[in-house]
């Protein structure tokens, strides 16, 4: 089997890999990160979205030797170092964002992405960024408060 090299959360790894694996069976059974979720296997719900070179990206649609050389994050590289919660994580957390928390990794990532982008956006651009993730609990409108509250969070600690 063949060795990528990569980085997940800022940590050097070298897995092997089968042909074809895809990097959030890599993620989940090789390294043991399960916060990225898996729901349904087609790339439709965005439950396994990891940001790969800083871009929000599906993991089930990507081939693991695709990550060679790329810099991965999950929802467990978010936090800080001494585990306190990413304002991110916190603004769901505060707007409750959440409810089941199955869809919450890939919304939170695909936040960090939009928020790094535009990092005071309007609704539309929440929207936007967020169309490809699905939550079955909330009906959007406290995840678009989450997002609203992350980037004052985020504004108000620069």
């Amino acid at each position: 089997m063949p060795t990528i090299r990569f980085s997940v959360n800022g940590r050097q790894v070298a897995p092997e890999v089968g042909n074809p694996e895809l990097l959030v069976e890599v993620l989940r059974r090789t390294l043991g990160l399960t916060g990225t979720h898996v729901g349904c296997d087609t790339s439709q719900c965005g439950c396994c979205t990891v940001l790969i070179d800083g871009q929000a990206v599906k993991s089930c649609t990507l081939l693991a030797v695709q990550a060679e050389g790329c810099a991965v994050q999950t929802i467990e590289g978010l936090a800080g170092a001494d585990g306190a919660l990413h304002a991110i994580q916190q603004a769901f957390i505060d707007c409750h964002g959440l409810q089941c928390g199955f869809c919450t990794p890939g919304m939170i990532m695909s936040t960090a992405a939009l928020l790094a982008e535009h990092p005071q956006p309007t609704d539309a651009q929440i929207e936007h960024a967020l169309e490809g993730n699905l939550c079955r609990c909330t009906g959007y409108v406290t995840i678009v408060d989450s997002v609203h509250r992350a980037a004052a969070l985020l504004k108000e600690r620069a």
